[in-house]
C-alpha cells in the first residue's frame, strides 16, 4: 500500500558525490522509519542508514558513517541520502525502504521493512 521511488543515482569518479532521493505514497509518511539499502552483484543487501519518523534520530553502517547522511521531509514525503567521498566499494544498487518499526534494534535487518523502491544505480569509478 505504500509505493516507493528512487532516484538520483548516477556514474561518478571516486570522492565525488550524489544525492539520492526516495519519494513516497499511498500512507501517512511520518507513520514510518525509513531505511537504505545496498546491493551489489554477489552479495546480500546489506543496511546503509535509516532514520526514524520524525527524523530525530539516524543510524549508519560503519561503512558509510562519516561521509553518508541521511534525512527525510516528511511535508514532501521524501527521503534522502547525500553520499560524499564515494568510493568504488559502493558501488551497487541502492533502495529505500518503510517500516513500521521504531527501534534501532530494528532498522538495520531487511526483514523489518514493509516495503521497497525498484532501487537506483550508483556505480563509483576509479
Amino acid at each position: 500500500q505504500v509505493q516507493l521511488v528512487e532516484s538520483g543515482g548516477g556514474l561518478v569518479q571516486a570522492g565525488g558525490s550524489l544525492k539520492l532521493s526516495c519519494a513516497a505514497s499511498g500512507r501517512t509518511f511520518n507513520n514510518y522509519a525509513m531505511g537504505w539499502f545496498r546491493q551489489a552483484p554477489g552479495k546480500e543487501r546489506e543496511f546503509v542508514a535509516a532514520i526514524r519518523r520524525s527524523g530525530d534520530i539516524t543510524y549508519y553502517a560503519d561503512s558509510v558513517k562519516g561521509r553518508f547522511t541521511v534525512s527525510r521531509d516528511n511535508a514532501k514525503s521524501t527521503v534522502y541520502l547525500q553520499m560524499n567521498s564515494l568510493k568504488p566499494e559502493d558501488t551497487a544498487v541502492y533502495y529505500c525502504a518503510a517500516t513500521t518499526y521504531y527501534s534501532g534494534l530494528y532498522l538495520s535487518s531487511r526483514a523489518n521493512y514493509n516495503y521497497w523502491g525498484q532501487g537506483t544505480q550508483v556505480t563509483v569509478s576509479s
